[in-house]
């Protein structure tokens, strides 16, 4: 059975030797770079299948890493920083992470929300085996099993976090869904003051989707109770 690797990019060693240690003890492989640039070197020559990613890094910052990543690999990847308002960890989020922690932090809950994105990550890859259809409606094709989506045949670039908002939706065309039901099932995690991350992807989305342009809205929002696909 292929053991789990897992990046840490900090260039702060006494805390990336601490979360090694930890993630050690739980049995995971552990790759350390000391900046950004090594952090994206490291992912183009290692099998990695979980990253926990600096913001602030010499050379490299953690969304540059994170950008580049998401090109070709959709790995969970957690943030850690040492800003901790809303609108930081909000800005992390969109920017392509699956969690994010602040400084100083619990190692102990790290270690938690590392086996909770590979559990959600695992079942993502279970599923995507199961040959799901392509939703297709309005000159937008959502192809599940290569997480892809094209617009009048053109590829859009979705984050994965988008992705799976917009499949969520699609899935259940005229279903509303409330923003915490969205963050539950997207995220993977309860619910506490997301809404305000999901209404930043939901707009990153629908300007993605060239709804502005759109007589017919894909994405619907019903007020004060959540969003819709219209398809």
């Amino acid at each position: 059975m292929k053991r789990i690797t897992i990046l840490i990019a900090d260039d702060e060693m006494a805390i990336a030797d601490l979360i090694g240690l930890h993630l050690t003890k739980e049995g995971y492989h552990v790759i350390k770079a000391a900046d950004g640039q090594e952090a994206i070197q490291a992912v183009q020559t290692h099998s990695i299948d979980l990253a926990i990613l600096d913001i602030m890094m010499p050379k490299v910052d953690g969304y540059e890493v994170t950008r580049q990543i998401r090109e070709t690999n959709h790995m969970p990847i957690i943030f850690l920083s040492a800003k901790t308002s809303d609108m930081d960890k909000i800005a992390g989020l969109v920017r392509g992470a699956d969690d994010y922690m602040t400084k100083p932090f619990n190692p102990m809950e790290l270690i938690a929300r590392v086996n909770a994105q590979l559990r959600r990550s695992r079942l993502l890859s279970q599923s995507s085996e199961e040959n799901r259809p392509v939703l297709e409606t309005g000159g937008l094709a959502i192809y599940p099993d290569q997480r892809t989506v094209t617009l009048y045949s053109e590829p859009v670039d979705l984050t994965p976090k988008e992705f799976d908002i917009l499949y969520l939706l699609a899935s259940y065309p005229k279903k509303v869904f409330s923003a915490e039901n969205i963050f539950q099932q997207v995220w993977g995690e309860d619910y506490y003051e997301g809404g305000n991350t999901v209404m930043v992807h939901i707009r990153k989305l629908r300007k993605k989707l060239q709804e502005d342009e759109r007589k017919h809205k894909l994405i619907k929002t019903v007020w004060g109770v959540g969003y819709t696909f219209n398809g």
